[in-house]
């Protein structure tokens, strides 16, 4: 990859990027991008002392090991030495934690945001936040999960899809997709990211929630014993959508279904921060839909019946905190 790529009438330079929230998600593309040749900067606080000394350590399935050597490592983006072409946020998105916050210190004029991350209807409080700035959304179809500080395991599939939320593709979400595409992970460009959003919560609100209910079952043990349940809420999700104006294929829960069923044994995120006494993305996938719902007129009573229980299990994790 040269410094510049062209595009149209312009050549767009972007190399620096600082990955906020070097997780699972956040290591493994920030692997990738340095891979395909950027400079690649993180911020993690729980593992920032082993990934200082030995930076990440990447198992994957798909594409083998390899040693991901971030070019700095901070405890804080306001520490970020230089200018940053990319901030990508790939935090949870809870209300415990302030986005905008995190992300202020790096913001340059010509930086441009990305965040993937989970939920439906999040784009709104980064544009109004950065109304001057390029905001790119992105979503991640992926099974990949942090094994212990500073190594990530990646399971299966790994797509990335990316647009700026007006409805559009600009050269940088472009440019960004082709680095991801060089590292050898499908990355899509969109210029209709928020319906992606959707079909992404198809699969999310059945399976994140009800990985946590359950107490910890995979994802295959779910579907085998509630597939009808499942179908239902996934059903509803695309009621929403559709009602939206976002309208979904009409066998993406089939497909949904079917993925399922051929993936790997696969603990989710909302389980894994479930188990660890995280707080959960109980409102960015669940409530944000359901609020949706409400806007539009769409019943949802399977959804709203996850929802509740959802909320009765974080007062539950709150009492035993």
């Amino acid at each position: 990859m040269k410094d510049s790529e062209f595009y149209g009438q312009q050549t767009v330079t972007a190399k620096k990027i600082i990955i906020i929230g070097a997780g699972a998600i956040g290591a493994f593309y920030g692997s990738l991008l340095a891979l395909a040749g950027a400079d690649v900067s993180v911020v993690c606080r729980s593992d920032y002392d082993h990934v200082k000394q030995h930076g990440f350590t990447i198992n994957s399935q798909v594409l083998g090991s390899w040693n991901f050597i971030p070019s700095q490592v901070l405890k804080q983006a306001a520490d970020y030495e230089g200018t940053a072409d990319y901030v990508v946020l790939c935090t949870k998105v809870i209300p415990t934690l302030d986005r905008i916050a995190l992300i202020r210190p790096v913001v340059k004029p010509d930086t441009a945001i990305v965040f993937i991350q989970n939920g439906v209807e999040i784009e709104q409080e980064m544009l109004d936040a950065f109304p001057d700035n390029e905001v790119i959304s992105g979503l991640a179809f992926i099974c990949c999960n942090r094994i212990k500080a500073g190594e990530i395991f990646h399971l299966a599939y790994g797509r990335l899809a990316l647009g700026n939320p007006q409805g559009s593709v600009s050269r940088k979400t472009e440019y960004l997709c082709e680095l991801i595409n060089q590292s050898g992970i499908e990355c899509n460009a969109t210029a209709n990211i928020i319906t992606e959003r959707w079909k992404k919560c198809v699969w999310n609100a059945p399976f994140n929630p009800l990985s946590a209910l359950s107490g910890g079952l995979p994802t295959l043990n779910i579907l085998s014993s509630q597939e009808a349940f499942i179908r239902n809420i996934m059903q509803e999700i695309c009621d929403i959508a559709g009602a939206s104006g976002h309208p979904l294929p009409d066998d993406i829960v089939n497909v949904n279904i079917a993925n399922t069923y051929a993936m790997p044994p696969y603990k989710t995120s909302m389980l894994l921060d479930y188990e660890n006494g995280h707080v959960m993305e109980t409102e960015a996938i669940l409530g944000n839909a359901l609020r949706a719902a409400k806007r539009v007129g769409v019943a949802s009573p399977y959804l709203e019946s996850v929802y509740a229980l959802m909320k009765l299990r974080e007062l539950a994790l709150n009492h035993l905190a």
